[in-house]
């Protein structure tokens, strides 16, 4: 039988689309017309901060009984990908802001939820998260920042790196060992304050790419915190940064679908204008099936993703290889396509007046940060379905 329209078993519902309809025309005039002068100058991108707050689109993911939207996993998933479709470094807003807080939701206190995720839902607050240390990159385990309890608080020493929005977030989940004797099951999540005595911050990292959000060292040097700001029990928080990851990694696919998409469109309008042998480059057959290549990439990528969103939303017991899987899919797909659309505008796509290799730069972090496409691999082995 054909022709039921009313299937909607692999299509977003309609509140769904929606959302990208309105995520799509706020970007389009408020962040895609500074994405270019946020990467030239390597500057935070206020514009996109100040549309998504006004919106109330910079941490949808946040509860209601917060004061947040109260989204589910696919439509964070949709407002990142729309996002990132013209600027990637301004989809780390949202994505970072549910990637630091995610801790707090599934692990942490009544207490600590109220009083940092309000302020988060608000606007009036980012958050960061704090896990890859000089020293421990995949080996996260390997992490040398401890915590040791003193009476009523915690003090924190050590060094973490890699760290985004580092200096703009106000609020960062740190992990941090509390026991060197249990190796992960030693390692305990906290809240750190940006305003805390002893936290300060390295210089700006000279990057590739996503220059327009600043990744920096976080120095902790006798920093004191309150004990109630640590996340869930004592060492819990290896456990926690790792089932944050199953989650957020989804997100990290969202951008690289989007950087993806962008770099489809902008060199699908640019092939149909170009003309060479007397007739548009689009009409040649290399170039369609290049486009073809990449248009199905992109539509198996977004299957998966949205997918893995679903998951996510369901908490499902194979959400750590559908997370995996999406993330190291979904980013070597952004490689291949936004590399395509810079040999498909030619020597145009190898300068900066076109958008595409800046995609192509910004489009290279999602095949590394959150765990390389390497260790995603290693954890899908780990958790085949």
């Amino acid at each position: 039988m054909a022709g039921s329209a009313d299937f909607d078993l692999y299509r977003p519902s309609e509140e769904h689309d929606m959302l990208r309809d309105a995520v799509r025309s706020l970007v389009e005039a408020k962040i895609a017309p500074y994405a270019a002068a946020v990467d030239e100058e390597a500057r935070f991108p206020q514009e996109a901060l100040d549309a998504l707050v006004a919106n109330d689109l910079h941490a949808v993911h946040v509860p209601e009984e917060y004061g947040g939207a109260g989204a589910d996993a696919l439509a964070t998933v949709i407002v990142i990908e729309e996002v990132a479709r013209a600027c990637v470094s301004s989809s780390l807003i949202p994505a970072v802001n549910k990637l630091g807080s995610l801790p707090v939701i599934l692990s942490g206190s009544e207490d600590l939820k109220k009083k940092y995720l309000a302020p988060l839902a608000k606007g009036d607050a980012m958050f960061s998260y704090c896990l890859s240390e000089p020293e421990a990159g995949s080996d996260a385990g390997g992490m040398t920042t401890k915590a040791v309890r003193d009476g009523d608080h915690y003090v924190l020493n050590g060094v973490k790196r890699w760290i985004t929005n580092a200096g703009v977030s106000e609020y960062y989940t740190v992990m941090a060992v509390t026991d060197p004797t249990k190796r992960t099951k030693g390692i305990s999540a906290f809240v750190v304050e940006k305003s805390d005595e002893g936290v300060s911050f390295g210089a700006p990292e000279k990057k590739l790419g996503i220059k327009g959000s600043p990744t920096r060292e976080v120095y902790f040097d006798n920093v004191r915190i309150p004990a109630d700001r640590i996340i869930g029990e004592e060492g819990t928080g290896f456990a926690t940064a790792m089932k944050t990851l199953d989650h957020t990694r989804i997100t990290i696919a969202a951008q690289a679908l989007g950087v993806a998409q962008g770099a489809l469109d902008y060199a699908k309008g640019y092939v149909q204008e170009r003309k060479q042998f007397g007739k548009p480059i689009a009409d040649f057959q290399g170039i369609q099936f290049m486009l073809a290549d990449m248009a199905m990439k992109i539509a198996a990528a977004r299957a998966l993703t949205y997918q893995a969103a679903a998951a996510s939303e369901r908490g499902d017991k194979d959400l750590t290889f559908q997370g995996a899987a999406a993330k190291c899919f979904a980013s070597d797909v952004a490689m291949e396509v936004t590399t395509d659309a810079v040999q498909l505008l030619g020597g145009y796509g190898y300068t900066r007046d076109y958008p595409v290799e800046r995609m192509m730069r910004d489009a290279k972090i999602t095949q590394i940060y959150e765990g390389t496409n390497q260790v995603q691999r290693i954890v899908m082995a780990r958790n085949l379905p």
